[in-house]
């Protein structure tokens, strides 16, 4: 039978149900387990390998993303596992001119200095550039911070054309927002420190790959590397996946009309929201997402009137990273991201949307004085 997102989300990766066992069995704080002194280990052996709190975890991010995931200590560790992986000296490899700086700082030393070439490209590139000789794209959509949009079926169609293999971020989307390797992806990465998890209390990221020798790949780096997350922080966050369908809907619905709230005022310009009809990423977005998550950009013309606008309201924190239950606001630029001194990324929360509305449009009139 084929379940809704809501129902999917709070069953995702829970075990068969067990007379006296709960719905979800709490985090296994072991690192080694009892071996079979003949024959060695059994299903768990040493937790840096395998670990039951782990793999539930997994399942249900696999069952979301719709092929088998694992799970890293962050989305950053994730991103460098596929990378590492994957990439061999004389490879080259296309990422998102306007993706996660963190990503391009990344290649532009590490993955240079181990002799891979790096090619950097436009999220909303028309058309699309020559991708010959290419071994990895590594598209980001919607793109952090600026939430331009790819078409993923068509960039990854002519990516496989040329002979690259395509990962797509989905960090900002969510499995929920949509599904990348139903779209022709071959991998998946994310951060779930995001609105995945959504309650700013984890660090967590995942690869998902329909292949199960690419998977092999990123699965035998993480074994060798350690980049796994603790057992308390994978239980954490597959309580929270439970409830991410009901999150994903109030942040787009905040996100909607915070978008429309802005496009409305004379002293904010740049309003990007996927989920406006007048958004250059409309047409894409509307046509191959589920849902648009509830992240908007704005620029306030200068770092100050961004800072006032923070000092003055009282339902936005001032805090980096997004998604989460807790409406939050980040100066982009403070972090060294290639952006405007006014440019915001703003991260709706759940908090109702006539207050957080009212809120907005408070802090954004005392900020103007």
């Amino acid at each position: 039978m084929s379940y809704s997102d809501g129902t999917r989300s709070v069953h995702a990766g829970i075990p068969v149900p067990e007379v006296g066992e709960p719905f979800l069995p709490g985090p296994v704080f072991a690192a080694p387990y009892h071996l079979d002194p003949a024959t060695g280990p059994g299903k768990n052996g040493y937790a840096r390998t395998e670990h039951p709190t782990r793999e539930l975890l997994e399942a249900a991010i696999g069952e979301l993303e719709g092929a088998p995931a694992l799970a890293f200590a962050s989305g950053q560790a994730a991103i460098t596992a596929l990378l590492l992986a994957v990439l061999r000296t004389g490879d080259t490899v296309a990422l998102p001119a306007d993706g996660y700086f963190t990503v391009r700082a990344f290649a532009e030393t590490t993955l240079r200095e181990l002799g891979v070439r790096v090619v950097l490209i436009p999220t909303a590139a028309q058309p699309y550039p020559d991708l010959t000789g290419i071994r990895l794209v590594l598209l980001e959509t919607p793109a952090n911070p600026g939430l331009d949009v790819v078409d993923v079926r068509a960039f990854a169609a002519a990516a496989h054309a040329a002979g690259a293999l395509v990962a797509v971020d989905n960090t900002t989307a969510t499995p929920l927002g949509q599904n990348p390797l139903a779209l022709g992806a071959d991998l998946v990465v994310a951060s779930g420190t995001k609105a995945l998890t959504g309650h700013s209390d984890v660090l967590l990221g995942y690869v998902a790959a329909t292949g199960p020798e690419l998977l092999a790949k990123v699965e035998t780096w993480r074994k060798q590397t350690g980049a796994v997350p603790g057992a308390f922080d994978c239980w954490l966050a597959h309580r929270s996946i439970a409830t991410l369908d009901l999150r994903l809907a109030r942040q787009s619905q905040n996100a909607a009309a915070l978008a429309e709230l802005l496009t409305g005022r004379s002293d904010v310009t740049g309003v990007r929201w996927p989920g406006l009809p007048s958004d250059p990423s409309y047409p894409v977005a509307s046509a191959q997402m589920r849902r648009i998550p509830g992240v908007v950009s704005f620029d306030l013309g200068s770092a100050e009137r961004v800072a006032r606008f923070l000092a003055a309201a009282r339902l936005v924190f001032a805090a980096t990273s997004f998604g989460g239950v807790h409406t939050s606001a980040d100066r982009r630029a403070q972090w060294g991201d290639d952006t405007a001194p006014g440019f915001v990324r703003f991260s709706c929360g759940i908090e109702d949307t006539d207050d957080l509305l009212a809120d907005v449009t408070a802090a954004l009139d005392a900020a103007l004085s």
